[in-house]
């Protein structure tokens, strides 16, 4: 009977916080396509959420698939949620799966400390060694000119050098995207925004 317990938090968990509306669908890129009422109310239940749900109950949703990995990123995000940093790091490094990675970066972003930057690096310094691979490069390297702005700092600068790591990425097989990198810089830029936008509706968190 405990065990059939334990199988059932979970899934409970994933019905308040991950499925509701299709939410783990439309965090990330779809955002950006959302708009009025809509939008709206999407945000504000994502914001009530992520000051509801338990640091337990992040960590059980970090535990399981990408749908749950990345829900409970963007409510981390939103909630300002610091302490998850290095799992959330540790995450985007060992990127076990697809689809969650994004929403780590945007975590980052928002969190927005040379902590955070140095996890983007070390992401970045693993990833854009491997052309055959195509993760989240974009991603971390979008985050980490956002965080370069932020603080001052030019952490992405020796990767975008003139025959750096980006550069032997983007050329190495298979073709990949040539977006500018300033591109990427505004992308999660804009799912920040959201992020500070849920947050407006984010109740005071569990301890």
């Amino acid at each position: 009977m405990r065990r059939a317990d334990e199988e059932e938090e979970p899934l409970k968990l994933i019905r308040r916080y991950v499925t509701p509306d299709r939410r783990y669908l439309k965090l990330g890129g779809s955002l950006l396509g959302m708009g009025g009422r809509d939008r709206t109310k999407f945000l504000r239940k994502l914001g009530q959420a992520a000051g509801e749900i338990s640091p337990r109950e992040l960590d059980t949703l970090l535990d399981r698939g990408w749908r749950e990995r990345k829900t409970a990123a963007w409510l981390v995000a939103v909630a300002g949620r610091t302490e998850f940093r290095d799992r959330l790091g540790e995450l985007l490094l060992a990127s076990e799966g697809p689809y969650a990675g994004q929403a780590y970066c945007v975590a980052l972003a928002v969190f927005g400390t040379r902590a955070d930057a140095d996890l983007l690096v070390a992401y970045l310094d693993r990833y854009l060694r491997r052309p055959d691979l195509y993760y989240d490069q974009t991603a971390a390297l979008g985050a980490l000119l956002l965080l370069d702005a932020k603080l001052g700092a030019d952490y992405a600068a020796r990767f975008l050098a003139p025959d750096g790591l980006w550069q032997q990425w983007i050329d190495g097989p298979p073709s990949k995207d040539r977006g500018v990198p300033d591109s990427y810089r505004e992308f999660i830029g804009e799912l920040c925004a959201f992020a500070g936008e849920a947050a407006k509706h984010c109740p005071d968190r569990r301890t």
